[in-house]
């Protein structure tokens, strides 16, 4: 059986540039509260903040392992005021995505991000549905109008913008219409990702996945470093310490190995 890919060898500077992606955790607070939230983010969860150091060091070490993609997400990043600086030093040296509800981006902080705005940066907002009620049978009424309207903001801003869409029973029957909202909004279909709903955090429905079935997406929180950005649980956990980010990568490189030396199953990609 051949190694599961994405494989992270060789880790020399100068080394071919590989395609695996680091995840940050940047907070934990929300302003929403879904009902499906992995990462148990709300407006009453402790931020938990990673801080602006620890995202520079995070991001400096992913360049030199030739991680070609730094993705940041939380809670919503953008209740931090440190975010722009944090997407603003990230996007200066990789492809940097950050991962919003977009119900926030106007007035002031819509100016901010525009004055760190990057042909690297990436905003990837959460649709669920392409009308109210099939997005906010899991986001909270009245979500589906502010994100969209988030969506349109940042569209006539210049900014790169893709969509992440997760499968539900609210959804599930009509993501024809979520399709046909996309290309309404003039996003590429290669620019829209649409994942089931993962039995992980506040879900209680959805598929079981752990480390013996998915592609390692190395992921970081104040606590260490996990498997992979959809759980931040303790049988996700690789390292406690953030860093060196290497270690960490040695460790997925031999768990990588093991599963193909006896055969495992087949891991699967969910991002």
């Amino acid at each position: 059986m051949p190694l599961p890919t994405p494989a992270l060898t060789p880790l020399e500077p100068g080394a071919q540039v590989l395609t695996w992606k680091l995840w940050i955790y940047t907070n934990y607070d929300c302003n929403l509260r879904c009902s499906y939230c992995v990462a148990k983010s709300s407006p009453n969860a402790a931020r938990r903040t990673i801080g602006l150091n620890n995202v520079r060091q995070l991001v400096d070490e992913a360049v030199a392992l030739c991680f070609d993609h730094v993705f940041l997400t939380g809670g919503e990043p953008f209740l931090l005021p440190d975010i722009y600086d944090m997407l603003a030093y990230s996007s200066s040296k990789v492809t940097t995505s950050v991962l919003t509800n977009a119900m926030l981006l106007r007035g002031a902080r819509l100016e901010k991000l525009k004055a760190i705005q990057h042909p690297n940066l990436i905003l990837q907002v959460s649709l669920d549905g392409g009308e109210a009620a099939h997005h906010d049978a899991y986001r909270g009424a009245g979500s589906w109008a502010k994100t969209v309207e988030g969506i349109k903001l940042l569209q006539d801003g210049g900014f790169n913008v893709r969509l992440s869409t997760t499968e539900t029973p609210a959804n599930a029957e009509h993501l024809d219409a979520v399709h046909a909202f996309r290309e309404s909004l003039g996003i590429p279909a290669d620019h829209h990702f649409i994942r089931p709903l993962a039995r992980r955090g506040y879900s209680k429905e959805g598929i079981d996945l752990s480390m013996d079935n998915l592609v390692p997406e190395l992921t970081v929180n104040l606590d260490g470093v996990f498997w992979h950005p959809l759980s931040t649980d303790a049988d996700m956990q690789i390292s406690k310490k953030m860093f060196p980010l290497k270690t960490s990568v040695e460790r997925v490189q031999a768990q990588l190995e093991e599963i193909a030396r006896t055969g495992g199953a087949k891991l699967m990609t969910f991002t």
